[in-house]
């Protein structure tokens, strides 16, 4: 059986940071990582990016040495990620910060308001409503972050955690200050019948949002990072994948849609907004992976909203 060399430059400076002698050919770019890891340990291997060219894709982990363009001799090149901070540890962080954050300004606690409304409590049931629906929906979001989901990355940039909760940190806050505050206004156009739909709305898209969760998971076996097309279930909230490609964005944007209806609050439309945006670019940035990867892949399907977007 030949043996490989492997010699790992920098992709920046060009100079060589390690060599690795006998390599096995079955040998994968994880493997390589974790020879690497033992000559430089400031370099875990979540923090490694390696390529077969300097400004080209990093190789995947399951990548296999003998299946690679390469020849006896490879030569690799390697990034340095930074820091690393696991997905989970990511998602707890950004989502327990809104859930913390909106029931502070609900129980009304002091420094936010005027000291005369310290620990009071708002005359308008549609803010007691909207607090439940609020931490419903990240309380939700917890529990699928320690129960449903399943990462085909492990960690990712330790600065993403910043910036990630800045954004769902500072929304929760605006929202909460204008919606609990003293002279907040419930809606008054449709009143009742106007906050009724809108909960009809946001509780149907948590749903269907959750059995679009549990359907993704469905399709990856635990440790594994196969990908599949997902197609409708039994369930009828997954039917939308006949249409959507990314069917737990649409249920992601109609709850906050339904929220935004609730309470009638600017900061509230604003975020949903800005959410569209994000989840549009992601949702087309997926969509894309599904038809370069799949060639069968459903024609009729459109990025986040049937037949628009």
């Amino acid at each position: 059986m030949k043996h490989y060399e492997v010699e790992i430059l920098d992709a920046k400076t060009k100079d060589k940071l390690c060599f690795l002698d006998k390599v096995e050919p079955n040998a994968t770019i994880g493997d390589i990582k974790c020879m690497f890891h033992k000559s430089h340990p400031q370099w875990y291997a979540a923090r490694q990016s390696i390529r077969l060219d300097p400004k080209g894709k990093s190789l995947k982990d399951e990548d296999v040495l003998q299946h690679l363009p390469v020849g006896t001799t490879a030569t690799f090149y390697f990034r340095d990620l930074g820091a690393q901070i696991s997905w989970v540890t990511v998602f707890l962080t950004e989502y327990g910060g809104p859930l913390l954050l909106y029931l502070m300004f609900y129980f009304r606690v002091p420094f936010i308001y005027a000291p005369k409304y310290d620990f009071t409590t708002s005359k308008h049931w549609v803010v007691h409503l909207a607090c439940m629906c609020h931490s419903f929906h990240y309380l939700k979001r917890l529990l699928e972050t320690l129960f449903v989901h399943r990462f085909s990355h492990g960690t990712m940039p330790l600065r993403n955690i910043f910036k990630n909760c800045t954004y769902y940190w500072g929304f929760a806050a605006w929202m909460a200050y204008y919606i609990n505050h003293p002279l907040y206004t419930p809606p008054t156009i449709y009143g009742e019948q106007q906050v009724r739909i809108a909960l009809i709305i946001f509780l149907f898209c948590q749903v269907g949002n959750f059995s679009i969760h549990i359907a993704l998971r469905n399709l990856r076996p635990p440790g594994s990072k196969t990908r599949k097309i997902p197609y409708p279930t039994k369930n009828p909230f997954t039917w939308i994948f006949l249409l959507v490609s990314c069917p737990n964005y649409t249920y992601e944007l109609g709850s906050w849609f339904g929220f935004t209806l609730m309470t009638q609050c600017l900061p509230v439309a604003f975020f949903t907004a800005v959410g569209f945006i994000q989840m549009t670019v992601w949702a087309k940035g997926k969509h894309r992976s599904y038809l370069k990867e799949f060639r069968d892949y459903p024609p009729l399907r459109s990025p986040i909203l049937p037949f628009v977007l």
